[in-house]
């Protein structure tokens, strides 16, 4: 996730939880097991996560991974609202879908997308898969994470093998938001024509997925190149914060009636405050500019 900066001097570095674990004492006893049970090729193995380091200012939580680049955001008096502008726009699907069948989130980031899916979709099913493990345990201790229930599942797993199993029975997932970034923030860490196809594959043909790119880097029309690849029709929202570009990827060519969109988009404002207009609005423009 790469939103925005937050100036440096504002930064508050906090002991990261991987250096908790890291140097938290281990019994003799559990050292000799782990050094038995795995290989010293395997240990060298595992992924090196950047610290997880949080700062807040004028009410908002910021959560970062050792560096200055935000990876979501959470207002403290309102933990279930979306705070960043582009991560609002990741719910631009809403337009185009009522009641969807399962929601995915590839990337956690502070939760604020899969919280708020959970709470508003009552009647769907929510997953939301996250590599770094200190990112889980974060989120459900600084940033309101509910707990796994019949509804919600969190995942420790790669997005990438995710994807692909869901591809193996595709169709399964009607809504789809990607926003895999590292602590670099150079571009998305998965950005494969293959990736993306695999992604087309797990939706069903009315759905949608939502992904978050970089304008301002090379990696945006590398991505792009491989969302049209993957889907029937991509459609790229105006940018906000610091390069932030959002894309609407669809297997069906979307039926864009603005009218009727207008009216989709008062209906999600009404009942869930979300700048709704704004999107049917940067479509519209997307769209008569690439006409």
């Amino acid at each position: 996730m790469r939103p925005s900066l937050v100036p440096p001097a504002m930064l508050i570095k906090r002991k990261s939880i991987e250096n908790e674990q890291a140097h938290r004492p281990a019994s003799k006893k559990a050292a000799a097991a782990d050094s038995r049970a795995e290989a010293p090729e395997a240990r060298s193995r595992k992924p090196k996560y950047a610290p997880v380091t949080l700062s807040e200012m004028d009410g908002v939580r910021y959560l970062h991974f050792g560096t200055e680049w935000v990876q979501g955001a959470m207002r403290l008096r309102r933990p279930y609202w979306i705070e960043l502008e582009y991560a609002q726009q990741m719910m631009a699907w809403m337009l185009f879908i009522d009641a969807p069948r399962h929601i995915v989130q590839l990337g956690l980031g502070t939760g604020a997308l899969t919280k708020f899916c959970h709470k508003h979709f009552t009647e769907s099913r929510v997953t939301a898969v996250e590599l770094n493990p200190s990112v889980i345990r974060i989120c459900a201790d600084m940033f309101k994470l509910p707990p796994d229930d019949d509804r919600l599942t969190v995942l420790e797993m790669d997005a990438l093998a995710y994807i692909a199993q869901a591809a193996a029975d595709p169709g399964q997932i009607d809504v789809l938001q990607i926003d895999l970034y590292d602590a670099t923030a150079r571009g998305p860490v998965l950005d494969t024509p293959e990736f993306y196809a695999d992604c087309a594959a797990a939706l069903s043909p009315l759905g949608v997925a939502t992904v978050n790119l970089f304008g301002d880097h090379p990696s945006f029309k590398r991505n792009v190149k491989a969302m049209r690849y993957a889907f029937d029709t991509v459609i790229t929202l105006p940018e906000v914060h610091d390069g932030n570009v959002v894309a609407l990827c669809f297997n069906t060519p979307p039926v864009l009636d603005f009218a009727e969109l207008h009216e989709a988009a008062a209906t999600i404002l009404a009942e869930t405050r979300m700048p709704a207009r704004s999107w049917v609005n940067g479509i519209k423009s997307a769209w008569l500019d690439r006409a």
